[in-house]
């Protein structure tokens, strides 16, 4: 009995897949879901920015607002952050996401670049591919590059392909590469090669495409393939659809990216869009029938150590905040704003209401302060003992991709030669710092050299005795857009006066593994063994009531570093570069009872029993 319902539902489901399927009816200009005209009205979400808690709120939040797809990129540092060690739980687990986003009634988008930019540290890419190939050409024909693609999508592919649409899943399309046409390479051998490697696995089974800004099309676009443009607010859409029509005569509309919003750095205004030229582009759009997807639509939170850089031309580095709240129709905490109300109203207006009620936003929580006891510094011998991953001598500096390292900080340490101890003062110089340098003479901290600021050399005292010299490197996230091998750490020389220094011994701190914090906290004898920077600091907090709410960590009064709550890393703070104050702590990291918070500060002399607010508003537009 048991073989014959097999073989019914076997037979049920061959009738069920032949008769979907996802295509473009060129000569109408559209797509064709079972043979029917169909149009996407999309919004961009990251799975890797939110905790798996909050997916399905999300997802329904943007089902309620008339959408009836969800975007997202998949980054493959996410799931291999480690050569050949791959992660599919927690925060990782796509096919999850791909399922809950099917549950709320949405067709899915999967965008697995394997470049995806996305304001992330090295545009997606694992760093390994640094420590493993040091020279490799990324986003080219480069064979070592080629290899290690080849190898994850022969890992990510199958995982992707029972959820295709023709398969009964929610994934009508697939892109190749990632605005690939304002990359300087214009390798179209390498296009060639991601096409059919990405072909093998999609098949017919779902529609490939690439999405560039409109005049990238020469080098983005691929023969064969569904060209898709990205813009904004600003400008005439028709204009743009013209510069697709030169490379693209028929096919359907796309504005894969619409940005609703835009991204943000360190040491800038907080960026904004006005929602009025939102709603009309988006209008005019509608009206001519294309397709459109919000990039973003609910942007999350780069937490840990996963937010990028960019490279703003010379001498200019600039680095992206922790949040990506984007300005998007949701905000960082996953809540409807007034954007997305009128989004939703425009919508509405061309697509059929889909019968879900908007989520009301969720409550948010203060917390009674917080005091935070000093551990003292990381350059302990404490610390170093329990924290450090390794400790390891060269004649010159290396880097952290040369140490296999992804991120957190490097000491590096060499003696002062005794000829230049009686002069006074010395300049220190570092070539080719990537990308800030705590600096400490005989464990007292003395100043900060920074690549964002291109502050590279800076005068200091050496004190009678004075033997050492200390540089705390911290990384400040690998540059994501037109993207090089941004290595970190120190790359060139350092001198004194010149004179270059050699010889130096590099203790790393990935500050990864909280286990290890946890181990310090536990066995820290008391004892303050220097006056250097990056002070370690431990506190405790309850929460007694029964319902548990987001709440945001308030770090004014602290100078940068990073916090962990029960484990978790937020990700990095910097009140006193602004604009972001507020660190997002999302309600399922807290429990009821004690919880436990770690501060590692890295450069604001912070006193024993300082308080930490946790507050129940965001501040993302601080001084």
């Amino acid at each position: 009995m048991r073989i014959i319902y097999v073989f019914i539902l076997a037979a049920f489901l061959a009738v069920t897949y032949a008769t979907r399927s996802f295509t473009i009816d060129y000569e109408r200009d559209t797509f064709l879901m079972d043979g029917k005209p169909f149009r996407f009205v999309s919004g961009s979400f990251h799975y890797f920015r939110a905790l798996p808690g909050s997916w399905r709120q999300i997802l329904r939040t943007m089902r309620a607002a008339g959408l009836n797809a969800v975007m997202t990129y998949i980054e493959w540092s996410t799931h291999e952050p480690k050569e050949g060690q791959y992660v599919w739980d927690g925060i990782a687990n796509l096919e999850q996401f791909i399922q809950i986003a099917q549950e709320e009634d949405l067709y899915a988008i999967l965008r697995p670049g394997p470049y995806i930019c996305a304001e992330r540290d090295m545009g997606g890419f694992p760093y390994w591919l640094l420590t493993k190939y040091p020279d490799v050409k990324l986003r080219t024909y480069d064979l070592d590059y080629l290899r290690e693609v080849e190898k994850w999508y022969g890992v990510l592919m199958p995982r992707i392909q029972n959820h295709l649409y023709k398969r009964g899943g929610p994934v009508i399309m697939v892109s190749i590469e990632n605005e690939y046409g304002s990359f300087s390479a214009c390798d179209g051998r390498y296009l060639s090669f991601l096409r059919n490697l990405t072909e093998s696995y999609i098949q017919n089974e779902a529609v490939l495409f690439t999405n560039d800004g409109p005049d990238q099309l020469p080098c983005g676009r691929i023969p064969g393939v569904l060209a898709t443009l990205d813009f904004g607010s600003v400008g005439n859409p028709d204009s743009y659809w013209q510069k697709l029509r030169k490379y693209q005569a028929k096919g359907p509309l796309v504005n894969a990216e619409f940005y609703p919003g835009w991204l943000t750095h360190w040491m800038e205004p907080l960026a904004q869009v006005a929602t009025g030229p939102v709603v009309s582009q988006l209008r005019r759009m509608l009206q001519q029938g294309a397709n459109v997807n919000f990039y973003m639509f609910h942007g999350g939170t780069n937490f840990a150590f996963t937010a990028g850089a960019n490279d703003g031309g010379p001498g200019r580095f600039n680095t992206d905040i922790t949040s990506y709240d984007y300005d998007a129709p949701l905000d960082e905490a996953g809540d409807p704003t007034s954007k997305y109300f009128a989004i939703r109203n425009t919508i509405l207006e061309f697509l059929p209401d889909p019968g879900v009620s908007v989520p009301s936003k969720l409550p948010k929580m203060n917390l009674p302060p917080v005091k935070m006891n000093r551990l003292g510094s990381l350059l302990s011998e404490q610390a170093r003992q329990i924290l450090a991953k390794y400790s390891l001598s060269s004649r010159r500096p290396l880097g952290f991709e040369a140490l296999n390292q992804h991120s957190g900080l490097i000491l590096y340490e060499t003696q002062i030669p005794k000829a230049l101890h009686h002069s006074d003062p010395l300049t220190i110089r570092v070539d080719t710092l990537h990308d800030r340098a705590y600096v400490h003479v005989d464990n007292k901290f003395v100043g900060i050299l920074s690549r964002e600021t291109a502050t590279y050399s800076m005068p200091i005292r050496l004190e009678s005795g004075t033997a050492k010299l200390q540089l705390v490197v911290e990384n400040q996230g690998r540059i994501n857009y037109n993207i090089a091998n941004d290595k970190k750490g120190i790359l060139g020389a350092v001198t004194l006066n010149g004179t270059e220094l050699l010889n130096w011994s590099m203790t790393g701190f990935p500050l990864e593994n909280y286990s290890q914090l946890e181990n310090y906290i536990d066995q820290f004898s008391g004892l303050e063994e220097t006056t250097g920077s990056v002070k370690i600091f431990h506190g405790e907090f309850n929460i007694t009531t029964d319902n548990i709410y987001d709440t945001y960590f308030d770090p004014r009064g602290w100078g940068k570093g990073v916090v962990f709550i029960n484990g978790f890393n937020l990700g990095r703070y910097w009140p006193l570069a602004g604009p972001q104050i507020t660190l997002y702590v999302p309600r399922h990291i807290l429990i009821q009872g004690k919880n436990t918070i770690v501060v590692i500060e890295y450069q604001k002399e912070v006193m024993q029993g300082t308080l930490i607010n946790f507050r129940d508003q965001a501040i993302l537009n601080g001084p």
